[in-house]
Order: structure tokens, then C-alpha cells, then sequence
């Protein structure tokens, strides 16, 4: 019971962060390319993402000292290299928070602002202010949260498909149009990329076996989360389908979606952004010997500082009011 428990925690932390806000885009996807490419693009990428975070789930397994990527190029090819990667990978991270505190900002502000108002800074603030407070308290925190979140998460999809599933038009998964046979590749590579986390959970889990069973687990169950969000959505709204996926869904079904589509897309963002700060203060903490403390504060402050350094006066729009 308690391996399982131990399993379930770490499956939780893995597949909230795959799982993330490129999940609105896959269904507009498949209303171009057609759902048979877009399912077969998940079949064999799948397997490939697997095998490629397998790879790195070995690397960090087999080096017994804590390190995140920059560590482990340290470790293996020698400080140059491991500067290089540093600035890269921090980089990405920090765009990627940053990118998940404005959505997250916007999927707030939708839901609560009619009720409550406030502006689109404060709901930004509240974002940050929620998982900067899990990320400043570690994976343990993280781990519970997410077990909540993921279970939200799938009330709410279910939701969704049963709400939808008398205006489910088999005739939208027929078609298939090769004009757009490139198109998928992308936003599937990324909805499915976890590699970032693996460290972390191999120090959560301990042994190389449940880390590889997290591994495959956490990706195949990503793909069926990913695959019955496309079926419900395209298969629902069909040609209609909106580039975010929500407000063409709510043309079939009501605005009464909108708002579990808001806290849908909040979410999906949240689990991101916490587990991606914990990554970034480790890089910090683990393979530059950053005190923990100010690690936690640099990774969780430096995409609040990017926001007010006028990059909140580009305001995204989920285009779901």
C-alpha cells in the first residue's frame, strides 16, 4: 500500500507537468490535420518519448550525487559545457513560468472577475503568490497538491466529455487531410516533454524500477488524457473548432462551460508552474550551491520580475469569455 501510495504521488507530480496548457491547442490541431494523423502522431511519439526520457531516467539513476540537467552535463562533459546548458536551460524554464503566470493569470481573472472584478495584475499576483508558496515548501507540499489537482482535473474532464457526448459527431474523426501532415508534430512533441522533472522523481521514488513504471506510466496516460480532450472537444464542435478549444465548445454546448474551462486551464498551468519553479531552484540549489532559501526565492521571483518589467502590459487572452 505504501509503494503505492509512493507510486501515485509520483505519477501525480510527473503527469501535471506534462500535462499542461498545450493541451487547448490539440484539438484545433486535429480539426486541420484529421483525428486518424493526429492519433497515429500520438502512438509513435509516445514510444519515442519514452525511450528518450528512459535514456535520461538512466543517466540520472546511475549518477549517485543530486544534480539537475546543467549537473549531470557538468558531471559528464565538464564545467564549460555545464555553463553553456545552465544559461539555456534556466532561460527556457524561466520563459516557461513566466508564459504559465500569465495564462494562469488570465484563466483567474476570467473566473473570478465577474463576481469579485480586480485586474488582470492582482489575479498574476495570486497566481504567483499560490505556487510560489508550494515551491518555497518543497516537493512534499507539491506532491499533495498535485494528487488534488490531477483528481480535479479528471472530475472536470469527465465533465466535459459527458456533457458533450449527445453532440459527438463520429462523422468529425473520419477525415484526414495530409496538406497538414507536418502540423501536428510540434505542439504533440510538446504536450508530451516531461524530461525536466526526472531527477526529481527518481529522488522521490528511490528505485530505478517504479522510476521507469512512473516514467511510461505518467506519458502513456498523458496520450489518453490528451486523445479523450481532442475526441471531446472535436468531436463535439467539429470544423467549429477554436484555436483554444473552449470557445468553440461552448458554441455547442453553452457559456455555462466557460467557466469549468477556466478552471480547467488554471490547472493545467498551476501544476506546471509549480513543478517546473521546484526544477529551477534545484538547478540552483543542487548544481550551483545556491543556499536552498535563495534558490527558492530567485526561481520563484525572477518570472515576477520579468511580468513587471512591462511585460504585463501584454496581456493574453484565452478568448473564452
Amino acid at each position: 500500500m505504501k509503494q503505492f501510495f509512493l507510486f501515485s504521488k509520483a505519477l501525480a507530480v510527473f503527469a501535471g507537468t506534462i500535462v499542461g496548457v498545450g493541451i487547448f491547442g490539440l484539438p484545433y490541431v486535429a480539426s486541420k490535420a484529421g483525428f486518424p494523423l493526429v492519433a497515429g502522431y500520438f502512438i509513435v511519439m509516445t514510444v519515442l518519448v519514452v525511450a528518450v526520457h528512459l535514456m535520461f531516467a538512466k543517466v540520472s539513476y546511475g549518477t549517485p550525487a543530486l544534480h539537475r540537467l546543467p549537473g549531470y552535463i557538468g558531471e559528464y562533459l565538464g564545467e564549460g559545457w555545464k555553463k553553456l546548458v545552465f544559461f539555456t536551460f534556466i532561460f527556457g524554464l524561466m520563459g516557461a513560468l513566466l508564459a504559465y503566470l500569465l495564462v494562469g493569470g488570465e484563466f483567474l481573472r476570467g473566473y473570478f472577475s465577474t463576481s469579485f472584478g480586480g485586474s488582470y495584475t492582482a489575479y498574476v499576483l495570486l497566481f504567483w503568490a499560490l505556487g510560489s508558496f508550494l515551491i518555497l515548501r518543497g516537493v512534499g507540499s507539491i506532491a499533495r497538491a498535485e494528487m488534488i489537482l490531477q483528481i480535479i482535473f479528471l472530475i472536470l474532464l469527465a465533465l466535459f466529455f459527458f456533457r458533450a457526448l449527445p453532440h459527438i459527431d463520429v462523422n468529425n474523426f473520419s477525415f484526414t487531410n495530409f496538406k497538414y501532415a507536418a502540423f501536428p508534430y510540434g505542439i504533440i512533441l510538446f504536450s508530451l516533454w516531461g524530461s525536466a522533472l526526472i531527477p526529481e522523481i527518481k529522488e522521490m521514488v528511490g528505485s530505478w524500477r517504479m522510476l521507469r513504471n512512473v516514467i511510461v506510466a505518467g506519458i502513456t496516460l498523458s496520450t489518453i488524457l490528451y486523445l479523450w480532450f481532442i475526441v471531446t472537444i472535436f468531436g463535439t464542435s467539429g470544423v467549429e473548432t477554436s484555436k483554444e478549444a473552449i470557445s468553440g465548445f461552448a458554441g455547442v454546448l453553452g457559456d455555462g462551460v466557460v467557466r469549468l474551462g477556466f478552471i480547467f486551464g488554471f490547472i493545467t498551468t498551476f501544476t506546471s508552474f509549480i513543478t517546473l519553479g521546484l526544477t529551477a531552484k534545484k538547478v540552483l540549489w543542487y548544481d550551483f550551491n545556491v543556499n536552498r532559501h535563495i534558490a527558492g526565492v530567485i526561481a520563484t521571483g525572477l518570472p515576477l520580475l520579468l511580468f513587471f518589467f512591462g511585460l504585463e502590459s501584454k496581456t493574453p487572452s484565452t478568448s473564452v469569455k
